[in-house]
């Protein structure tokens, strides 16, 4: 069974897509209507714009579910899933690829979902950092002890075994990454992002965001589509819209998405987007998966 993952900010890099727009009438016809959707040419920044430019992240999340839908739906036959799932951002291209969001529609939220996001940064400096080689439960009891204090430290992303991003507070992350070192943590390195991603800090954002997804009309879709908030498969537009609305202030459980795709059936993952930063997690959740990028 075919499993076809979308994955999230952080892949993107200037001169996504040019290829795609050059070579494909499809992919052409969809760049523009972005274009017209979004009211500034998003494929000037995304094909010749500056690292900075495409950093925004009301630019990046657009850029990088642009690209990710469109490679998948301009590869034609290539592009058959029996079931999809993406990484945070990524999960609004596993609905559109599997049919339960319009390409429109998800546009549209995807980059709701961006300014929502930028503005609750705004409101409260914070930010994430990459948790190396400690087991989760540790991560866990000292983002556990730091929120019994009043700072706010979560778990946001878990990304493979022994790697899971922190969210939370500028203090709470700082006393996070000295306790985690000392815990035994190969490495505890903050990332250069805007925010703090899958945590509370999300809150004004997320009702921002449920509200355009209340709005927003939903399908069922053609295959099971493995949501992060639970790791689980679904195919109806209430528990999807629920679980998308969830998704902004709770982890993103990757490690557990990719086993249960595996249990289910999922005999190769193909990645469709920039970077292959899903291809090198998935193969470290299991040594003997089959993991590629569009052929």
């Amino acid at each position: 069974m075919k499993a076809f993952v979308f994955p999230g900010q952080g892949a993107q890099f200037v001169g996504m897509g040019k290829d795609l727009y050059e070579n494909s009438a499809l992919a052409k016809e969809l760049f523009e209507k972005a274009n017209n959707i979004l009211g500034y040419k998003i494929t000037d920044i995304m094909f010749s714009g500056t690292d900075e430019d495409l950093r925004q992240t009301k630019v990046t999340q657009p850029a990088v579910f642009l690209h990710s839908v469109i490679s998948a739906l301009a590869s034609g036959e290539n592009f058959q899933p029996d079931m999809t799932a993406g990484h945070s951002l990524g999960e609004f291209s596993a609905l559109v690829a599997a049919g339960a969001l319009s390409f429109e529609d998800g546009l549209r939220l995807v980059y709701a979902r961006a300014m929502a996001m930028q503005k609750a940064c705004e409101l409260q400096p914070s930010t994430m950092a990459a948790i190396i080689a400690l087991p989760d439960a540790t991560v866990e009891e000292i983002c556990a002890k730091i929120n019994a204090e009043g700072d706010i430290c979560v778990a946001a992303n878990y990304n493979c075994p022994g790697q899971i991003v922190i969210s939370g507070t500028i203090e709470g992350i700082n006393k996070a990454c000295e306790q985690m070192k000392a815990a035994g943590a190969k490495r505890a390195l903050p990332l250069k992002v805007g925010g703090a991603f899958h945590s509370p800090i999300m809150n004004p954002a997320k009702v921002e965001l449920e509200a355009a997804i209340k709005a927003t009309e939903f399908h069922t879709p053609k295959c099971p589509v493995y949501q992060n908030v639970d790791a689980k498969p679904h195919t109806n537009q209430e528990e999807i819209k629920a679980n998308l609305m969830a998704q902004l202030t709770a982890s993103v459980r990757w490690t557990q998405t990719v086993q249960n795709m595996i249990a289910d059936g999922a005999t190769e993952f193909i990645e469709c987007g920039p970077g292959s930063v899903l291809q090198g997690l998935i193969k470290k959740i299991d040594k003997e998966a089959n993991a590629h990028g569009l052929i």
